[in-house]
């Protein structure tokens, strides 16, 4: 037994004894079966973007919770914490909006890191200023579900220098374990891969999302995309977890799914598609079904709960990653839910970056980390200029000569005060935006 493992059996233990098992509830396996094939069947006929939408407006129902009020001026409901409608109000009004085209040329693009959780009065972590800035644009600039994930986490808040406004977000997280394209590209195997840490050396971009008009008009994806590779991200890796960062990934919404399969990503310098995953989208439960299968699990499968939801590493990492998928398809084939509702085909694109001229070598053990040679001038001014040179402004050109050009902001905070009917009705030819 390595020291490790031993720590892990250890702590195991520990946890043990301060869990008497035999007063969790005791869920009955056709009770948690039929719960979860219900809200499965409901989902599982939806199509991938009205899926997306619905995680979409399941997420913000449950951070913003609302109540009827009996205003005569006034007949949308009202948050039960109106804290939150002042802060979003303030986010939303501090979003760049270009006075005219030409706007394009006056921006500064800068990365502003926003992990300031800070200690409340019970000793406990809650989001400092910054970083529920960063949620609250997260959740409302994309249709897409602002996912946490447990692990390695870099926020950062793209912004204006000149003006401080609001360009977009950023979320840089550790790497996909798997990505067969890629390791392939890379010539990765398990055991260097996994066993020798060197999946520690690359990242995912695993939130690139620009606020609008920005996006549309600007290619402001593009831009996010380019900061991902910036001085700043790398410094920071380096910094936060003491590994030089040397790669990073990142997947398009869209892939083989979309009938023209060119996505934000394409044509960028310096980043190369790979091909695309073989996954596919997970249906999941609502959150009082997970609930119940967390629960489940810890009365009929301790060790597994443990080791999923529970257990660290030495170095405070958590011992599983993707602890809530494989919780998920650990139960389904316990329950034996029928495949059709658990997942439907759906590949996106992958793309990487090779930060340095013989980042695979590194990746594969044959040189050491002062051999790296530089690939690119990763400076956020030089990024941004390339950004202007090759996308920007060719791209809010051709849509003035088109009269096509808009400065529109979107930010779906409405989908507070909407049923899952009207959210549908309303912004499902929107998705991926």
């Amino acid at each position: 037994m390595t020291p490790e493992e031993k720590w892990v059996e250890d702590q195991y233990k520990i946890w043990s004894d301060e869990n008497d098992i035999s007063k969790v509830e005791d869920i009955s396996e056709s009770t948690l079966k039929s719960a979860i094939e219900k809200d499965l069947a409901f989902v599982s006929k939806m199509t991938v973007q009205e899926y997306t939408l619905y995680e979409k407006w399941i997420e913000v129902h449950e951070k913003y919770k609302t109540v009827e009020t009996n205003n005569f001026f006034d007949d949308k409901p009202a948050l039960v914490d109106p804290t939150q409608e002042a802060f979003i109000k303030t986010v939303k009004n501090n979003i760049w909006i270009p006075e005219s085209p030409e706007d394009i040329d006056k921006l500064e693009p800068v990365l502003e890191f926003t992990d300031d959780t800070e200690l409340n009065f019970n000793g406990q972590k809650r989001r400092g200023d910054l970083s529920e800035k960063w949620n609250t644009l997260r959740t409302f600039l994309s249709t897409m579900k602002n996912n946490s994930n447990i692990g390695r986490q870099m926020f950062f808040i793209v912004k204006d220098n000149r003006s401080g406004k609001y360009l977009g977000v950023i979320c840089i997280s550790g790497d996909f374990m798997d990505l067969t394209p890629r390791d392939k590209f890379i010539g990765w195997d398990r055991q260097i891969k996994t066993f020798e840490g060197k999946i520690n050396h690359t990242a995912i971009g695993s939130s690139i999302v620009p606020t609008q008009p920005l996006g549309y008009s600007f290619t402001g994806g593009k831009l996010l995309a380019y900061l991902c590779l910036s001085d700043e991200v790398q410094n920071k890796w380096k910094e936060k977890y003491k590994d030089t960062l040397v790669g990073v990934t990142t997947t398009s919404l869209y892939g083989k799914a979309k009938a023209n399969t060119l996505s934000q990503y394409d044509g960028l310098k310096y980043w190369k598609r790979m091909g695309f995953t073989t996954g596919s989208v997970s249906f999941q439960p609502s959150r009082d079904v997970r609930n119940m299968i967390w629960v489940w699990l810890k009365k009929n499968h301790t060790r597994r709960y443990w080791e999923w939801h529970e257990a660290k590493r030495p170095n405070g990492q958590p011992l599983k990653r993707d602890h809530k998928n494989r919780a998920l398809n650990f139960t389904y084939s316990k329950l034996d839910i029928p495949k059709e509702y658990i997942r439907t085909e759906h590949q996106r694109g992958i793309y990487f970056t090779k930060l340095y001229e013989n980042t695979n070598e590194f990746l594969c053990g044959k040189i050491e980390e002062k051999d790296l040679v530089k690939r690119f001038d990763s400076s956020t001014e030089s990024l941004v200029k390339v950004w202007k040179d090759k996308h920007a402004r060719k791209r809010v050109k051709s849509l003035v000569e088109q009269g096509r050009y808009n400065s529109d902001s979107h930010f779906y905070d409405d989908l507070i005060y909407m049923n899952w009917e009207e959210c549908k009705n309303h912004f499902l030819n929107q998705v991926g935006r």
